[in-house]
């Protein structure tokens, strides 16, 4: 057992690293301000009556690119049968979706005010009959200009969290809120720090990521057995991507649907390249459609009385066992009941797992120098075009 909300499998190799467990001791002990944004402790640059006046809106669309909205999104699709409001999430460039005549609450995401695809978005879909609110940084931009001279609401972004890692700040707790959902629920961090096991297991995955690394295993494949944990999975794929991924360094995360994949990509895994290491992700469900035995010829009798979910689990059982006999590294993370707490307690194990790897990396896991190049070609193009 690993917490009261999921269980945790680690790697076969239990691995210590009295270097690791210094540096997450320091980390968990800073004042590092994405730290702080875990805890209880955070201040929100929004107050309750704030939130009180937007929680009318019945019609909620959250823009935003990457972290700026895929936390929120991740939230909305795990929990989605707590939330009692309707959420759309324009999150990249396409034709003008249909949106009904109604009156939109519109949360405007960008940690600069100055992402060209928000900009973009948000003048194609907003109207003067919408609430707009703006949250950006603290300074001057492009969407905090136009925020002003339309009379919008702007709210803080924390100007020394990234985006990717803004989860549990504004950006995320607040439309967590309007979700429905209690923010502190999320935070869990203090409760996980005090569990020695925590503390163990991660220093051990972090020891295990740092050798597979070495080894040349650079492609981190999620098997995910719950397609509402999707934009979870797609959350931490950019977490590790652009906090790894510089000076030639980092793993390549690759988000594999289970068991359809069985049916594509699993040949590869088990007899291709052996340059890959793995994390299998359920979610156990109390409900399950049940196989209708009256249907089920003598062939497969096996089928019997059982429901969707058993098949799941044994298939997940078997293609570790299998993994086990090939000798394919491997963990597993089990959600034992859909929950903010769950959810958190996630958030909180991958941003840490992903800091304390970079640093044994030598690298900044807070930047991203490369994407902005992309972001001042294309506005070059756009100027010359």
């Amino acid at each position: 057992m690993f917490t009261d909300h999921f269980s945790f499998k680690g790697f076969n190799k239990k691995k210590k690293s009295r270097k690791i467990q210094k540096s997450l001791r320091e980390l968990i002990h800073s004042n590092d301000e994405v730290i702080r944004s875990l805890t209880n402790d955070y201040d929100y640059s929004y107050t309750k009556k704030f939130l009180k006046e937007l929680k009318r809106f019945k019609f909620i669309r959250v823009f935003g690119m990457g972290g700026s909205s895929l936390g929120a999104h991740a939230i909305y699709d795990f929990l989605r049968n707590k939330v009692r409001n309707d959420f759309y999430f324009i999150s990249n460039l396409k034709s003008k979706k249909f949106f009904s005549k109604k009156k939109y609450l519109n949360l405007i995401i960008s940690k600069s005010g100055n992402t060209l695809e928000t900009i973009a978005n948000a003048n194609a879909y907003t109207n003067k009959y919408d609430k707009n609110i703006l949250i950006t940084e603290n300074k001057k931009s492009i969407l905090k200009d136009i925020s002003y001279k339309v009379k919008d609401e702007i709210i803080n972004h924390n100007n020394f969290i990234g985006g990717r890692y803004s989860v549990l700040s504004e950006v995320g707790m607040l439309p967590a809120e309007l979700m429905g959902l209690k923010e502190k629920k999320f935070k869990r961090f203090n409760n996980l720090i005090k569990n020695k096991y925590f503390f163990s297991s991660i220093v051990s995955n972090v020891v295990n990521i740092i050798e597979l690394i070495k080894s040349k295993k650079l492609n981190s494949v999620i098997l995910n057995y719950d397609e509402s944990a999707d934009n979870f999975l797609k959350w931490y794929q950019q977490l590790v991507a652009e906090s790894l991924g510089k000076k030639g360094q980092g793993v390549f995360p690759i988000i594999s649907t289970m068991p359809k994949d069985n049916h594509s990509l699993m040949q590869l895994y088990l007899d291709g390249p052996k340059n890959n290491f793995f994390t299998f992700f359920s979610t156990k469900e109390k409900s399950s459609s049940k196989i209708n035995f009256k249907r089920i010829p003598d062939e497969i009798k096996f089928l019997k009385k059982k429901n969707l979910n058993d098949v799941l689990s044994s298939q997940i059982f078997a293609t570790q066992k299998v993994f086990e006999k090939k000798k394919l590294p491997f963990r597993s993370f089990v959600i034992k009941k859909r929950s903010e707490e769950a959810l958190g307690e996630l958030f909180t194990f991958f941003i840490i797992e992903t800091i304390l790897v970079a640093r044994a990396l030598n690298i900044n896991p807070f930047n991203q120098p490369a994407v902005e190049l992309i972001k001042k070609e294309t506005k070059n193009i756009l100027i010359r075009s």
